[in-house]
Order: structure tokens, then sequence, then C-alpha cells
């Protein structure tokens, strides 16, 4: 018996000596073509998180507690990954890696939740990797996105930009889903995507991928004109240390010089082959283009005149000129209080006047800045990637400025995001928390209008205005010179921007947010997401399914001024599940379907389809050439805001078509005219917002002379049926491969998502043929913004190629040309605006090479775009051509692991718009510094 106890000791002992040698292996990677070594080169035991990189002289040393035999994986990017076996210890090996042959050869997992080559996916994609922004021309990768074939951003301002892709664009963009690690990176709220102000760290982007086009059938609602996905760098795969220093200046005419700083930290550290984890922190600090356009406006369109020449001016970048009334009206009042005597009303004209208002940079902070913090912990309880748990948790705060209706002051907005996943070889399950706080964010127009009220209420500067005029006319004035002498009298203790009594009405009126008086907007909305994917190929071999599903539900909480949640917050949810299959047939498998199918439900509205079909075929002795042909279906739940929205915006009301929502907005009260006093017998109604949608004129009837009522249906989801051929392929040319990508699409749209201004009379029923038309001729009615489809029959379509090739030893060339088109009938719905927004044909050239000379590389990149229609509820506005070329160098220091970039974006310094209403984009120049360790 002892001497069986002893042998079964002495067999654990040795093999817990087994369990912990160390086996060494060293070697030198290098490159295939050139022969030179390679520097920072990943070698990973397989499976495993154990690993090392390359020093300068393309060499390493891995220790590992492993018993040969055993696999290693050496991998850059831009190149293809190796193996090699180890079958001893202290083994050395001599590693040549081949780079891919073009970017074609890049491996993507978004097209069809299961990797594989971009030559080889059955739908249109663009990639960029951490490769791609190190290169990159653009101040941010996030700019850098712009050289992308098919892809426009919409600048907002300097850290609110907008990705789209396919056209019907807005600053929101609701249209286009952006993701980042699985997890939605937008506002729930406020419905626009959070973007490069409080999105990922340069330093942390693994891959950003772009599905142009509808995607819903893999990822559900909103998936509609496209969808990115950014992921960040694992800790296990991407350890150590990295900061980056990123100072310059912006050049703009009616901002000057100003500097910019920005500073990213990234710490990973794998503790074990269980456990590691990451960190990283951004902070950005600059200031935003100054928007100066102070162009007449009336209807959305540009007209004559100026403040100095237009008594109803109503300038663009001006605020609280909005405010405006016929002064004959006002007049007519006055005599019936005895206010003016008896006649003088008839001196006064029928004409509208507007009130003083303020310039925009009066009101706006122009302090841009963004802080993110990023944390995230990874556990693999088996020691391999078979099975790994992640919690990850996203932090920003930051100042920006947002378009929609108005323009709107972000300031010190929260966004946090709480993830929790579980993810295996062929399955992930997560979960993930969305909270915001608008901070201190406000109103610019509302800020302007009560301001102006704060130190002279409406009544009382128009009455003064009517006085005044009446008595210069009396004393021989002409009306100029008398509208002159009424706006002097009426202004008499204007607060005037830069002196403590006007700072003291801003704080004021920032902070409260009652829009009667205030301008502040309150946010504490909550979203709630689940979702899952699991592939069944280890059960299934003749083909690869997958199945999964997501759960989502939003907590809007207001407290009344954005939503009609006056009384507590909104919850309301939706769900989706969905299936695809993917199988390759004949000779070699050249041929792949994919097949997909998605049904989606929401406590608001019907259930929804939307199916994927598509065929992809490998042709050439090494499957160089792909042709592709797809038929795809999107569809979009209206937003939170087109659901609950309940919103005076001082031009319109804005109230959401979700039917629980109609009787729950109730307007602030509204001054009826004195002629419509009898009928109502009050000086004030308030309106529902169930008025909106059922006791209305339409906008283009009125304007057109004939007041003509109108019912508008309720919102419902709105829907797109593409049909897509391509082509990828890969040419030699004289010892040069010669990438080709092209692609060409047709979408047509069903019940496209709009909103509808209609006006609603505050006594009668409209079509009543009576006191409605009554109503609108005193200028009694509301103009109300309604959510609804129209009937209109919207199509887009488009071409888009990109060539990619090197030249003279290696020197990087590539262009892409974008073409862009859609129609409709404008009149199967007079009153609908599409929004295209989007130019119709756009051209872009790359040129650079990593490296020219040792350690040396340089970039250059040049877009030219004609121009275009900008529709919104802002305004509506052509804008013009342009061209744009950025630049950059950079220089590598491997002794310091550094690289130093001096760049450079919109060179030529000619400012342009990027929609009516923003501040023109100048010049952007810089100087970064990266170490990555």
């Amino acid at each position: 018996m002892i001497k069986k106890i002893i042998f079964f000791a002495f067999v654990m002992f040795s093999s817990a000596i087994m369990v912990a040698q160390t086996t060494t292996v060293t070697g030198t990677v290098k490159d295939a073509k050139t022969g030179e070594t390679l520097l920072g080169a990943n070698i990973k035991v397989s499976r495993k998180a154990v690993g090392t990189t390359t020093d300068f002289d393309g060499k390493f040393t891995l220790k590992v507690n492993e018993v040969p035999p055993f696999t290693i994986e050496i991998s850059m990017l831009g190149f293809q990954t190796a193996k090699v076996e180890i079958t001893k210890d202290k083994q050395v090996v001599e590693v040549s890696l081949t780079e891919n042959a073009t970017a074609l050869d890049e491996v993507v997992v978004s097209a069809s939740r299961t990797p594989e080559r971009i030559l080889e996916s059955p739908v249109t994609v663009e990639r960029l990797d951490a490769r791609a922004i190190k290169n990159s021309t653009a101040p941010s990768f996030y700019d850098g996105l712009e050289n992308l074939k098919g892809v426009d951003i919409n600048t907002n301002s300097l850290t609110f930009k907008s990705v789209n892709t396919r056209g019907f664009a807005t600053f929101a963009n609701t249209r286009f889903m952006q993701l980042v690690d699985g997890m939605d990176n937008s506002s729930p709220a406020l419905n626009f995507a959070i973007g490069n102000l409080l999105g990922m760290s340069e330093l942390d982007v693994a891959t950003v991928e772009i599905l142009p086009g509808a995607s819903s059938a893999l990822y559900g609602a909103n998936a509609f004109n496209g969808i990115m996905f950014m992921t960040s760098r694992s800790p296990f795969d991407d350890q150590g240390i990295s900061f980056s220093h990123k100072r310059g200046y912006t050049v703009q005419d009616a901002a000057g010089d100003n500097e910019f700083t920005e500073y990213n930290f990234r710490m990973a550290y794998v503790f074990s082959d269980k456990f590691a984890a990451k960190a990283t922190l951004s902070i950005l600090d600059g200031t935003e283009w100054f928007a100066t356009d102070y162009r007449n406006t009336l209807n959305g369109q540009y007209i004559a005149g100026d403040r100095a020449s237009d008594i109803n001016y109503d300038g663009l970048n001006v605020y609280g000129d909005e405010v405006s009334t016929n002064i004959r009206g006002v007049a007519q009042a006055l005599v019936g209080l005895g206010i003016l005597p008896s006649g003088a009303d008839a001196l006064v004209p029928s004409v509208n006047v507007s009130r003083t208002g303020y310039e925009e940079r009066d009101l706006m902070t122009y302090n841009a800045r963004s802080v993110k913090f990023n944390t995230a912990f990874h556990y693999r309880p088996f020691g391999n990637d078979r099975l790994e748990i992640i919690w990850n948790s996203k932090i920003g705060r930051g100042n920006t400025i947002y378009q929609g209706l108005n323009r709107y002051n972000i300031s010190d907005f929260f966004l946090a995001q709480h993830r929790l996943e579980l993810r295996g070889k062929n399955f992930f399950l997560r979960g993930y928390l969305t909270t915001e706080d608008a901070g201190d964010s406000y109103d610019t127009r509302f800020a302007a209008i009560n301001i102006n009220r704060r130190w002279k209420d409406d009544n009382t500067w128009y009455g003064q205005y009517v006085g005044a005029f009446v008595q210069g006319t009396l004393g021989g004035l002409l009306p100029a010179q008398a509208h002159a002498l009424a706006r002097q009298t009426a202004d008499t203790g204007r607060l005037v921007p830069g002196t403590a009594g006007f700072q003291e009405a801003f704080d004021a009126v920032t902070a409260d947010p009652n829009l009667t008086t205030g301008s502040k907007f309150q946010d504490q909305t909550k979203l709630y997401h689940v979702d899952g994917n699991y592939n069944l190929r280890d059960y299934i071999d003749w083909g690869e399914i997958q199945v999964g599903g997501s759960y989502r539900q939003y907590s809007l909480n207001s407290n009344g001024t954005i939503f009609t949640d006056f009384d507590g917050p909104i919850d309301y949810s939706e769900y989706g599940i969905y299936t695809q299959l993917q199988k390759q047939f004949l000779d070699e498998d050249r041929l792949k379907l994919t097949a997909s199918i998605r049904y989606d439900g929401a406590q608001n509205f019907d259930g929804n389809y939307s199916p994927r079909l598509s065929l992809a075929y490998a042709a050439g002795e090494n499957k160089e050439h792909n042709f592709r042909g797809s038929f795809q279906t999107g569809f979009r739940y209206p937003t939170t805001q087109d659901q609950y929205i309940g919103l005076d915006a001082g031009r319109a009301l804005l109230v959401g078509s979700a039917p629980d929502n109609l009787d729950r907005y109730l307007s602030s009260p509204l001054s009826v005219s004195g002629a419509g006093q009898a009928f109502t017998g009050s000086a004030t109604v308030q309106l529902s917002g169930r008025s909106a949608y059922e006791n209305a004129f339409s906008l283009a009837s009125v304007n057109a002379g004939t007041p003509t009522a109108i019912n508008t249906p309720l919102v419902s989801p709105e829907k797109v049926t593409a049909v897509e051929l391509g082509y990828r392929g890969v040419f030699d040319v004289e010892n040069s491969k010669v990438s080709v990508d092209l692609s060409g699409y047709y979408n047509t749209y069903q019940d496209f998502i709009a909103t509808r201004t209609v006006l609603v009379p505050y006594y009668g029923q409209a079509g009543d043929n009576g006191l409605s038309l009554l109503a609108l001729q005193n200028g009694d009615f509301k103009p109300f913004s309604a959510y609804t489809n129209s009937a209109a029959d919207v199509n887009s379509y488009g071409v888009a190629i990109a060539i990619n090739t090197k030249v003279l030893n290696g020197i990087n060339v590539g262009f892409n040309y974008t073409y862009s088109k859609f129609d409709f009938d404008q009149a199967s719905d007079p009153d609908f605006e599409p929004s295209f927004n989007t130019p119709e044909h756009k051209f872009k050239l790359q040129i650079g090479k990593q490296e020219l000379f040792k350690n040396f590389g340089f970039n250059v990149n040049l877009r030219w775009q004609d121009e275009y229609l900008w529709q919104s509820t802002f305004h509506d506005a052509i804008i013009d051509s342009r061209t744009v070329i950025d630049a950059q160098i950079n220089y590598t220091v491997p002794e310091i692991k550094s690289v130093f970039k001096l760049g450079g974006a919109n060179l030529t310094g000619q400012e342009y718009l990027s929609a009516p209403g923003v501040g023109a984009i100048g010049s952007q120049f810089y100087l970064s510094w990266t170490i990555n360790n």
C-alpha cells in the first residue's frame, strides 16, 4: 500500500513539473517580399493570450508554460497570419509573412456575422483598421472615414459629425446605425449618434466596418441605409501602454486661429491566461466653428434684406427675431384699450415686424470639449478563447453643438454604457445599459427669445413700437424713418452682449427648463438592450446556420422638457428574432448562397419581416474575381421623438404620434386676437396634440390660398427594398496588383417617415367652411409639426467604384467615384421634403506610402463633390460644390517606439458649409506624437 502511495505521489509530482515546464522559442519575422525584418509583429500561442512582439530587429523571445507540441501564430496588420508548430524547447524559427495582395484580402465579420474576406463578402462593405488610421490624413480616425467609398460625413461642429451612406442624411441620421463593440452608439432621447464626441479612443480602435445599404435582416430596426461597426482592441491580443498627444490649431475667418489639443492613453495588461484588463482615457479641447450666416430667411428660404432694410428680418444664425406679429392688430388692440386715439390704427400698415434678435456667437460657448473613459475586464475560465466573459464600462462627458429644428448648445452632456457579454467560439450573449444626462444643455433660439422677454415682454415691446411709429408718422416721418424710430424706442433697455446684465439674464434663462421662460432641456433617459447569436456550425456540416435575437426597452425621462413625460418616465419596448443560412456549392465552393430573415415587433406597431438573399460566385483560377447579387430589405421604427415628443419649438409645436401621446400633450396658453375672442370667450386657448392630426389645414393649401382640411395618419415603420449587384476582383497589371470594387443599387421606399407642417385653428373645425377659415384670416392658428408617413413614391439609386494599386516601387494609389440619385413625385405629397441631402457626384483620390524611405511615410487625400440641395427643419439651401485636400507626413523612431505625424485638413483654406446654419469649415493643422509600447 505504501509503495502505491509513493508511486502515485511520484507520478503527480512529475506531472506538476511537466505542467510547470517553461518552453522558450526564439525567432525572426521578415517581410516575404522585401526580406526586411518586421517591427511589432504579434506572436502568441494559438487560442491563448500568451504572447509577445518583435523588437526593432524583427526578433522575439517567447517563454511559455506549455509542453511541446503546440502551435504559435505570427500576425501583423496587412499581412497574412502564419502558424508554426513548436515541437521542442529552445526551438528557433524563421518566419516570412506574406503581405496581403490588396485590401480585399482583409477579413470582415459584419457582412454575414461570420469571418470572411472582403473579396468574398456577399454585400458591399468598407473597412478601416489601425494601420489605415496611422496613415490617415484626417485629424481623427472618425474624420478619416470620409475617404472611404460611398461614405459621407456631415460636420455639425468640430466635435459632432454624422456618418451617412446612400442618402437621406440629417445630423441625427436615424437611418444609419453605429455600433461600438456591439452597443448602439446613439442618444436614446435626442436620437443622434454620439460618434466622435463620446465614442472610441483612437488608440483602442481595432477595426471599423461599414455596410452601406439595408441590413435589417441581421441587425434589426434602424439598420436601414447603413450600419457601422467599431470594434476595440482586446487586452489579450494587444497589451502594453500607448500614448498620443496631438496639438494644432483651426483656422476660420469668423473665429480666427484657435488651438486644439488631444490626449489619448491606453493601458492593457494580461494578468494570466484567464484574466486581462484595459483602460483608455481621451481628452479633447478646442474651439468650435463659428456659425455666422446672417442672411435673411422666410419659410425656410433665403430672401433679400437685412435688419436695416427689412422690419421683419429673420437671420439664419440670429435668434429671437423669430418672434413676429402684425402691428396693425397691435394698433387695433391699443385703440380698443384707449391707449391710442380712435383712428390711429389706420396710420399703421398691416405688416409683420420681428423683435431684434441676438447673434449665435453671443449665445454659444463654442468650447469644444470631450472626455472619454473606458475600462474592460476580460475573463477566460478555461485559459483559452473558447469562452470569455467581458465587463465593459464607457463614460463620456462633452460639449458640442447639435443642429435639429434649432441650434443646441450641448454642454456637459453625459453618457454612460455598461456591458456584460458572454462570448464563445460560436456564440455571444450580451446585455448593456445606456444612460444619459443632458447636463447644462440649452436651446439657443429659446435662450434669445426669453432673454428678450426678461428685459421687456412682447406686449410691452410691440406696444412701444406701435406708439412710436404713430408718433413718428404724425410728425411727418417717412415709413422707413418711422419704423427706425419705432425699433429704437422699443429697444430702449435692450440687454447688450458682454455686459453684466446680459450675462445675468443669460445664466438665468439657460438654467430654466420651462421653455416659456427658459431654454434648458433635461434628459435622463435610459436604454436597456439584450442580444445574442449562436452559430450551429459544430452541429450541422452541410451549411452554416445562425440564429439570434434582441430585446430593447426605452425609459424616456425628460421631465416634460422634450417628451410628454410630465407625470413620470415613459417605457416602451421592441424585440426581434432572426436566422441565417449560408451554403457553398459547385466545384471548390465557388458559389455561396446567403439567406436571412428576421421578425421584429414593438409595443406600438405591428410586427415586420425583413428577408435578405444574396448569391456570390468566385471566378478565376484563384477565385480572384467575385460577382455578387443581393436582395435586401430594411425597416426603421419611428424614433423616440417621432412617437413621444411634446415640445414648443417656437416656429411650430412638435407632437409625436404614438396613440397614447396625442391627448397627453397640451400646449401652453396661446394668445387669441381681439376679433377671435368672441368665438373662444377667452384671450387664450390651449391646443391638444390630437388637434394636429384631426383638426388642421395643410400648409401647402393655405399658402396656395385654398385652405384644405387634412387628417394626418399616425406614424408607422418605414420600409426599404434594395437590389444590389457588385463585382470585386484583382488583376495583375505589369507585375502590380490592381483591385476593383464595383457596386450598383436600387432602393424603393415605402411609408417614408416624414414630418408634416399643419395649421391648427384656435376655433372651429377644419373644413367647416366657417369659423376655422375665420381663424386663419385673423391669424388665430398655430403651426404643428406632425409625425407621419409620406404617400410619395420615393426611390434612390447609385453606383460606386473603387480602384487601388501600387506604382513606382510601392506607392499606393487609389480612387473611388460615387453616383447617388433619388426621385419621387412631389405632386403626390406637396408638403413632403425627402431630405436626400447627398451630392450626386463624389470623387476621392488617395496617394501615399507607409514607408517611402526608411521610417518615413506620407499620405494625401483629395475629395471633390458637386453642389446639392440640403433640406431640413432648420433651413433649406443649396450646398456649394467643394474640393478638399488633406495631407500628412509621418516619421517612425523605433528606438522609442514612436510615430510623429504632421498633417493638415482642408489645406487650400477654402471654407465650406456641410449644411445651412452650421459653422463654415476652415483649415485644421496638427502635429501628433504616438507611443505604442
